[in-house]
């Protein structure tokens, strides 16, 4: 589904140059569940708007399903993102006095869904993430996990090819944290492509594969460290 190769990014401020990314290379299939990791200054912010759409690199090549995106306009880029990409931010980015219902019905509204669908399949995201008695309050009234599950449930609604969630946990307290990640599992396990840009280990074991950036390289890339514990138990067994 994707493929990275040999990308770096440069920003160029006056005559200083930064390089935010130096050559990362890597492959994600259909159905992966990947959590990419680095230190403040690491490029994983760089890299996760690469994979968004919303930048290109400076060098290298960005395939997602088979088309190179550093050959398009901004139209075309911003097309990828409505119809291929589904985002989960750490602010959530709600509208605070709508209903859960109503944002969670904006994608789709853009998108040109008649009214009638959008609200059918609304509700059903918003129940698939346990929101079915939520649905009518604002976000303003919701607590962090409960908002963060709004973002989800909105991410998913146009069926989007991956989901990419920028520090989904970074505002919400612990216990709603692994609430989260355990839908994101659920979703996975569902055959969702989960991308998940974290600094915190904790939640980064709850991937299948973590990828780790150290100053804009790509320095590790290997199993999430609960699946080598399961792996060790199960030949022990």
């Amino acid at each position: 589904m994707i493929q990275v190769k040999n990308v770096s990014k440069i920003y160029e401020t006056g005559e200083v140059e930064t390089k935010a990314l130096d050559n990362v290379s890597f492959n994600i299939n259909d159905g992966e569940f990947v959590a990419i990791m680095g230190p403040s200054g690491s490029g994983k912010s760089t890299l996760m708007h690469i994979l968004g759409a919303l930048d290109t690199p400076t060098s290298g090549t960005y395939i997602l399903d088979g088309k190179k995106l550093e050959n398009l306009n901004d139209d075309e880029l911003a097309d990828i993102r409505n119809r291929k990409i589904g985002f989960i931010f750490q602010a959530f980015n709600l509208l605070p006095r709508t209903t859960a219902l109503k944002n969670v019905m904006i994608p789709m509204m853009y998108a040109g869904v008649p009214k009638k669908e959008r609200l059918k399949v609304a509700q059903k995201y918003l129940e698939m993430v346990g929101l079915s008695d939520r649905m009518l309050h604002t976000s303003n009234q919701l607590s962090g996990g409960q908002q963060q599950r709004v973002a989800i449930a909105r991410a998913l609604v146009l069926s989007p090819s991956i989901i990419l969630a920028d520090e989904p946990t970074g505002n919400i307290a612990s216990t709603q944290a692994e609430e989260i990640m355990a839908i994101f599992q659920k979703l996975n396990k569902k055959g969702h492509t989960i991308l998940m840009i974290t600094h915190e280990p904790d939640i980064a074991e709850h991937a299948k594969r973590i990828i780790h950036l150290r100053d804009g390289k790509l320095v590790e890339d290997g199993n999430g460290h609960k699946q080598k514990i399961a792996a060790v138990k199960s030949k022990v067994i």
